[in-house]
């Protein structure tokens, strides 16, 4: 390949990263964006109290059932294919949710968008990992790609709370529509279209119902459980259910000629340990920002608008630590560089404890907030690569499909398990005592969070130890597959 050429070949993956970096945005942000407008959104449709959580519910257990299913897709139907199908689906169902006049329209607008999700997440990463050669060229992209997510996460804290204040509840589902319409569109002249399929391969119907059937009813029985009690009709059928079919998938894919998700690729130790990783991830990092939303609204009192602000500096670490995540793994592997994450990550949660007693100002949190954040940016960066190491291009899509199940598993299960253990001593508690025990079960629930991490350090041992990739001068080319088409 000439010289124009690679320069041509870099400034357009220069654009397609910018593209997937802002749908990684989008992405984010619609996870935080409606948090804030759910009470006006309750007061102004009729939804009583509790039920107001299922707008939230809705959108993570559709996005977390169809996650395997979206990565099958972008490998099958193709990945540029997939990604615009999945960024539609987020302008009309954002859309349908700003027009919504009764609950039931917006929770279905709400799971549309969470379908979305799940096409839209494993789309863009198999993208990453097929578009970007593996290595530091790969490693860079991840780094802006979580970079954008860290960002859409603060974005959507604060823009909801202005959005809501001066706009009204539409407005926070209003501005994805443009957003998601824009990027699709551009997607089309810079992303390279898929490559004709030379072998024909089967969706593997039977695999796709069971697991999408499974996974979904086993979030919802993870999300729903603390709200509606472990034992309620509708909790312990889902669970049974979603045994049921996940066994069936299992059986299924063992005697399918073209399984929906091959175990062979299990096989590949890099994808197991990141694959537990992004579990473990979530679990622990993915779920502070809710305890730390409890702390600052039902123990110090703030409003919406300051509480995003707060959110700022644990953003910015989290920025901070994508970009060095992508230094590390370049320069001493990934391995290194996940132990490294989960440590420091382990130290600054556990310091960050001290901020949670009821007395506590903001100024106490910062510290822990910081490293924390720095250690959870650097292990998102470096799990994203160890998943996507050692697998075909043609399986990245189930593999990150894989992947992102776990990570959205991992979510549910930890939020299930410390939301409980929160809140133990609160119970027929009022005022002040209310308040002081609330901060207790915070404070302890985020040491556990720590200890979490150390286990997520243990697992990393796992993985084996390679070379780091020796430091390039300059950037390094496209492949010559995605260079030519």
């Amino acid at each position: 390949m000439s010289v124009p050429q690679r320069q041509a070949a870099g400034h357009r993956l220069g654009w397609t990263l910018a593209l997937l970096a802002l749908a990684q945005l989008i992405y984010a942000l619609d996870l935080n964006i409606v948090f804030v407008a759910l009470p006006e959104i309750g007061s102004d449709l009729g939804f009583p109290g509790q039920t107001q959580q299922l707008v939230v519910s809705a959108y993570v257990v559709f996005a977390g059932g169809f996650l395997l299913f979206g990565g099958r897709a972008a490998d099958l139907l193709g990945r540029r294919r997939v990604f615009v199908l999945a960024l539609a689906l987020y302008a009309v169902s954002s859309l349908a949710g700003g027009l919504a006049g009764s609950p039931a329209v917006i929770i279905a607008a709400r799971a549309v968008q969470g379908v979305g999700g799940a096409l839209l997440l494993p789309a863009t990463l198999s993208l990453i990992n097929t578009l970007f050669a593996e290595g530091p060229q790969r490693n860079r992209a991840l780094a802006v790609w979580g970079g954008a997510g860290a960002s859409g996460l603060t974005i959507g804290a604060l823009l909801g709370g202005v959005l809501t204040e001066n706009f009204g509840w539409p407005a926070v589902f209003y501005v994805n529509v443009p957003l998601a319409g824009l990027v699709a569109l551009a997607a089309l002249a810079v992303i390279p279209r898929d490559p004709a399929r030379r072998e024909r391969r089967r969706f593997d119907l039977p695999g796709s119902l069971t697991v999408t059937g499974g996974a979904t009813l086993l979030v919802f029985a993870l999300v729903e459980g603390p709200e509606l009690g472990w034992t309620s009709p509708p909790v312990t059928g889902a669970s049974a259910l979603a045994l049921a079919l996940l066994a069936a998938f299992a059986v299924i894919e063992r005697r399918s000629a073209d399984p929906l998700m091959p175990f062979r690729l299990f096989r590949n130790p890099s994808l197991t340990v990141g694959t537990g990783v992004t579990f473990l991830y979530m679990a622990t990092f993915g779920v502070l920002p809710y305890f730390l939303t409890v702390l600052m609204q039902g123990v110090h009192g703030y409003g919406a608008l300051r509480t995003g602000l707060a959110f700022l500096v644990p953003s910015l670490a989290i920025a901070a630590g994508t970009q060095l995540g992508e230094r590390l793994a370049t320069r001493i592997g990934t391995r290194a560089t996940l132990l490294i994450g989960f440590g420091v990550g382990a130290v600054g949660t556990a310091a960050m404890a001290f901020g949670f007693a009821p007395e506590a100002g903001y100024g106490l949190l910062v510290p822990g907030l910081v490293v924390s954040g720095v250690g959870q940016g650097v292990v998102w960066t470096a799990m994203w690569i160890a998943a996507a190491t050692g697998t075909a291009a043609h399986e990245q899509g189930v593999a990150n499909g894989i992947a992102s199940t776990a990570l959205n598993i991992g979510n549910a299960i930890g939020l299930a398990v410390l939301t409980v253990l929160a809140d133990l001593g609160t119970e027929g508690r009022t005022g002040e005592a209310l308040r002081a025990a609330t901060a207790h079960g915070q404070s302890v629930v985020v040491l556990l969070t720590a200890a979490g991490m150390v286990v997520g350090l243990l697992v990393t041992l796992a993985l084996p130890r390679a070379a780091a990739p020796a430091p390039t001068a300059g950037e390094p080319s496209a492949p010559e597959t995605v260079a030519s088409r």
